[in-house]
């Protein structure tokens, strides 16, 4: 814990990008994985503007955008084995995905849902052989929709239609979908019904294909995998609650929860700062910790800790954003940090950097027009357990 305190207290400001034009919330972010890319990492960002933009790692310069999305973007991946296909989906009822060695508008693939289908979280597996988008409710109908991503040889193929739905286990918006870091075949959702489901996508149909069903007892806005070859799941709600789970005891009479906080702010101390929300979570495999980020208004950075006796700060992130920061990406080769704000920034983090211009750009925070992309959902939640 004391190489990663001094890890994270050590970074500075390397890299500094804003946005242009009109105010823009930077929404959500990706980097390329492949092996491929080991030299030269591409980083995605999603905006509130409906467009993306894709930057080489290094020097924030901007190589790719992709814009005219006739819906709210939610969510943006690049796949697993090839840095240069990258993933969105869209509240219009698609995914798409682009080649970026391609100086086009036009996608590779996309992925049509059924007519009523408004996506509002996705996620591809990590053999890039599926891609899962979970639905807003329509009515009373809320689905988990899977395509078989593999690519055809022709670029302007159709769209592709779905391989299968679930339809059963969740009643609510479904605002989170993690397939299993090394496993294909598991795939974990989230839902403002308070569930997080896990799956084995193998079997034959729904019921047999749910694995699990944990209640963090209010609306989840983040979920993720952690534990040694990632056998524990974990989910942050739109109330600041924290939950976390082992699925080894799902066949034992032991508890699964190993903890369960409904509202982090009023648990962790921070001098002379405060705590405001929550951005998401992530799981340090060197050091074997599961760490919560969350943040101020004012765009400082908080990282806690997470054991089953409790969360306690790690340390903080002050001076970068001058508004709510929506997304991060840690890695872990270079420990170096990305964030994306509500003040059109992007910022890359690294060990004992120095910035070449100390000026910190003007809150640029912009009014409701994006709520509904962040809207705290109705937290009525699912009572009956699978």
């Amino acid at each position: 814990m004391e190489k990663i305190e001094e890890q994270f207290g050590n970074l500075r400001i390397a890299k500094r990008c804003a946005l242009n034009g009109d105010p823009t919330y930077l929404l959500d972010i990706d980097v390329s994985k492949s092996v491929e890319a080991e030299s030269n990492h591409l980083v995605a960002v999603s905006c509130s503007n409906k467009s993306i933009k894709v930057y080489n790692r290094e020097t924030l310069h901007l190589l790719r955008e992709y814009s005219g999305h006739p819906g709210l973007l939610n969510g943006v991946r690049f796949a697993h084995t090839s840095e240069n296909m990258l993933f969105s989906a869209c509240s219009d009822g698609t995914i798409k995905c682009w080649d970026i060695r391609l100086a086009t508008q036009e996608t590779v693939q996309s992925f049509r849902g059924y007519p009523s289908n408004i996506f509002i979280s996705f996620d591809i597996n990590c053999s890039d052989l599926i891609v899962c988008a979970g639905t807003e409710k329509v009515e009373e109908d809320t689905f988990m929709v899977f395509w078989d991503a593999r690519s055809n040889t022709n670029y302007a193929c159709a769209a592709k239609e779905p391989l299968g739905t679930y339809s059963e286990t969740h009643n609510d918006d479904i605002t989170k979908i993690r397939f299993h870091p090394i496993k294909p075949n598991l795939v974990v959702s989230g839902s403002t019904d308070g569930l997080v489901n896990v799956f084995d996508i193998n079997k034959e149909n729904e019921d047999d294909a749910l694995i699990a069903t944990c209640n963090s007892n209010s609306s989840v806005s983040f979920i993720g995998w952690s534990g040694k070859d990632y056998k524990q799941v974990y989910c942050m709600t739109h109330t600041e609650g924290f939950c976390w789970w082992d699925l080894t005891q799902i066949d034992t009479e032991e508890p699964m929860t190993l903890l369960q906080i409904l509202d982090v702010r009023e648990v962790v101390f921070i001098e002379n700062s405060n705590l405001n929300y929550l951005i998401g979570g992530l799981y340090h495999e060197k050091a074997d910790k599961l760490f919560v980020v969350g943040g101020t208004a004012m765009g400082n950075i908080h990282l806690i800790n997470c054991g089953i006796d409790g969360l306690s700060l790690v340390g903080s992130l002050p001076g970068g954003h001058s508004a709510t920061v929506r997304s991060f990406y840690w890695n872990m080769t270079d420990d170096s940090l990305l964030t994306g704000g509500e003040d059109a920034q992007l910022l890359l983090w690294k060990p004992g950097a120095v910035e070449r211009s100390l000026v910190k750009k003007a809150s640029m925070k912009i009014a409701s027009s994006v709520q509904q992309q962040v809207r705290v959902h109705s937290t009525s939640l699912k009572r009956k357990k699978k």
